[in-house]
């Protein structure tokens, strides 16, 4: 999920409550909860994430171009909220993709296994040998630095993931039989192909027919939604996609492009967007789709590739909640940030803690998430806390 820009000013305008103000024993017990999960004792798993996981090769300090190593991690939009709540908020979680079943597959399904994350909902397509009709993704990802900005180049064509098709996957067994908690998916997975987008259809229905919580990231593409219908097309899927979310997260172009709703005092660049506009453009959103319960994005402001300004604003029964704003973040990979973010939301979503609490654990997890290389979170859940509190750097010893 990318991040638009919004000044400090504007976010302290709109801070309802500081991080500080409150405990989070005090705002647990303030808050209202916008949504009724189903109890863990009765499910399989936390939360279940459907997208596709790619091999991403990494020149670290150097460029694409020019590099004569690479190192490799796995990384996915959907993928990476499932790892970060497993790994940092040692949650149960599951991944729902396909790979070809070659070396490659194996490496990226290796790579998954460290994480932690379930790996039993994964599909395996026999490999053709060369890869022209099934294969995997690759995700050259430059970290960028100072006035040089990141940088990714994906070769996804053909994939496994984006061959799925309805009726592949049995969601009633898995929703039902196994039990989910709270499904998470994304625009980047329902773009990949006309099927992979009816796969998307099909999982969020059968969510909502389990009580299952869906969270969606709006994740707008254009290069992806190109050669499938472009704008149009996107609107088409994420309008009927949107009327069984109840988590929704993207920033001002992503439901601008996917859903249509337009922002106003935004130039050309979308770098002078006001605060006003963005929440009521939240509003007519959740007047049109009033299954909304969520809806949150993250607010960035770019000064270079490493020092960017990072916060987040979530909205949820009625109320705006701002989270704590870095002015001065240094980043070393932001690429990821987004999905952290929303690990660090769904955690405190799924725990009840309310939304306040909820968009403080996904800002700092975010922030966190980019301090270290790879698409995934290294952090812990007791450095997100130490870092809600005011004492991320200080040495533990």
């Amino acid at each position: 999920m990318e991040s638009r820009e919004f000044s400090l000013s504007q976010i302290k305008q709109y801070r309802h409550v500081s991080s500080c103000e409150l405990s989070y024993e005090e705002q647990t017990m303030s808050s209202n909860n916008p949504l009724t999960v189903r109890p863990a004792d009765s499910c399989e798993f936390d939360l279940v994430s459907l997208g596709e996981i790619m091999l991403r090769l990494d020149p670290c300090e150097g460029r694409v171009r020019t590099a004569r190593q690479f190192t490799a991690w796995e990384g996915g939009g959907e993928y990476n909220v499932a790892r970060g709540l497993r790994r940092c908020f040692e949650m149960r979680t599951g991944i729902v993709t396909a790979f070809a079943d070659n070396e490659v597959g194996r490496l990226i399904e290796n790579h998954v296994l460290q994480g932690g994350v379930d790996t039993s909902m994964i599909q395996w397509v026999p490999y053709d040998g060369i890869g022209r009709t099934v294969r995997n993704g690759l995700n050259f990802t430059e970290r960028g630095f100072g006035i040089r900005g990141a940088l990714g180049t994906s070769d996804r064509g053909h994939t496994a993931s984006s061959l799925m098709k309805p009726g592949d996957i049995d969601w009633d067994h898995i929703f039902g039989e196994r039990g989910v908690r709270w499904l998470h998916t994304g625009g980047i997975f329902a773009a990949l192909s006309a099927s992979s987008a009816e796969v998307t259809i099909e999982a969020v229905q059968a969510a909502q027919r389990h009580g299952t919580i869906v969270s969606y990231d709006l994740n707008y593409r254009p290069s992806l939604w190109k050669s499938i219908g472009g704008v149009e097309k996107a609107r088409e899927v994420n309008r009927e996609i949107a009327r069984y979310v109840d988590v929704m997260i993207g920033n001002e172009e992503d439901f601008t492009a996917c859903l249509g709703f337009e922002v106003e005092g935004v130039d050309e660049n979308i770098s002078n967007l006001q605060i006003d506009s963005f929440r009521n453009m939240i509003s007519t959103a959740v007047e049109a789709y009033p299954n909304f319960k969520v809806t949150a994005t993250t607010l960035r402001t770019v000064k270079t590739a490493t020092i960017n300004s990072w916060g987040a604003i979530c909205w949820a029964v009625g109320e705006f909640y701002t989270a704590a704003h870095r002015e001065e973040l240094e980043i070393m990979d932001r690429v990821g940030g987004g999905d952290s973010f929303a690990s660090g939301l769904i955690y405190g979503l799924i725990h009840e803690l309310g939304p306040k609490a909820a968009v403080e654990y996904g800002a700092a997890h975010g922030a966190l998430a980019m301090t270290t290389p790879g698409d995934t979170s290294m952090a812990t859940k007791a450095e997100v806390e130490r870092l809600i509190h005011g004492r991320g750097a200080r040495v533990v010893r």
